[in-house]
């Protein structure tokens, strides 16, 4: 069971819920995630996910930018849809999915 099995499965279908979670877990956890988005200067963004303020919007190029094409080209086959598809649903549900598992405003240790 992923991490977000219940936390979105009634927001969003389960491929888009399978492929938020591989993309957590694939890039090493929430943590190494949100390294890799401040590498790529969008640490504010996914800083106002883990934070309990409001969440702050990504545009989907940007999803591609943090995470790189080729995981995205792979998680896209798996839930059927273009990586272009993903991008938008990911930067829909990516927020989301990352503020309900970091409750405390905190990464989880």
């Amino acid at each position: 069971m992923g991490l977000l099995d219940g936390l979105l499965g009634g927001t969003v279908g389960a491929a888009l819920v399978t492929a938020a979670n591989d993309l957590i877990e694939k890039n090493g956890g929430i943590a190494a995630l949100a390294a890799k988005f401040k590498e790529k200067g969008l640490g504010p963004i996914i800083q106002s996910w883990i934070s309990t303020g409001t969440n702050q919007p990504i545009e989907p190029e940007q999803i591609g930018q943090a995470v790189g094409g080729g995981l995205l080209d792979d998680l896209a086959a798996k839930a059927g849809i273009s990586a272009e598809e993903l991008k938008k649903k990911l930067a829909e549900i990516l927020p989301q999915a990352i503020d309900k598992l970091t409750p405390d405003g905190k990464l989880p240790s």
